[in-house]
């Protein structure tokens, strides 16, 4: 089975138009962890890992953003993102899990980057996050304050003069906030200067 691929960088505009679509990821016919799956270990061989796996949009609109970073923590650059975008391109080529044609998009996470993983609460306590949960606590379910790391399987937050515990399965959403202690945090975590736009190469996939 061939495809068509035509590959081309955009800018930083793209990440507010991709938060205004509806996440498919939980599409019951598609499954993320079989992208994610197939795409790792070549990705980890190059020196990268996945943050990220969404697939959005239908028909033409379509499209699958992998959001990755580096392992070592330098930030990602427009040809880091075209040399994943051909990578990822011929093991999806292979493994065929979409049948229908999509955009693949290779993006950075950018220095408010989302925090999904375990490790990245970890990683990023200390730093000023926005967090989500499925069930409202004392009437809310937006969160704004100094992340705490976690502790166990709860994420610990500290806003309103308290620190929140939340489980990490109820966390719908979380986020760092752009703030002047992340952008001189350096080293811890990698990224990005302030203003440049979260780095984006996108590859048209078409099976016929």
């Amino acid at each position: 089975m061939g495809h068509k691929a035509h590959l081309f960088i955009s800018g930083g505009a793209w990440g507010e138009r991709a938060a205004k679509r509806q996440d498919l990821s939980d599409d019951k016919h598609f499954d993320v962890a079989t992208i994610e799956a197939t795409i790792a270990p070549a990705m980890a061989a190059a020196g990268y890992r996945i943050v990220r796996v969404t697939y959005t949009g239908v028909g033409r609109r379509a499209t699958l953003q992998i959001m990755a970073e580096r392992e070592d923590d330098v930030s990602m650059t427009v040809d880091d993102c075209a040399t994943l975008s051909h990578t990822v391109s011929a093991l999806l080529d292979v493994a065929d899990p979409i049948a229908a044609a999509y955009m693949l998009e290779i993006s950075s996470p950018g220095l408010d980057r989302p925090l999904i993983r375990r490790e990245d609460f970890e990683r990023y306590a200390g730093f000023e996050a926005k967090l989500e949960v499925k069930q409202a606590v004392e009437g809310r379910k937006r969160f704004r304050g100094r992340l705490r790391g976690i502790d166990g399987d709860m994420v610990a937050l500290e806003a309103d003069g308290a620190t929140w515990r939340f489980p990490l399965d109820e966390v719908t959403r979380a986020k760092l906030v752009l703030t002047d202690d992340l952008i001189a945090a350096g080293g811890r975590p990698a990224a990005p200067a302030a203003d440049t736009p979260a780095a984006v190469a996108t590859n048209e996939m078409e099976r016929r």
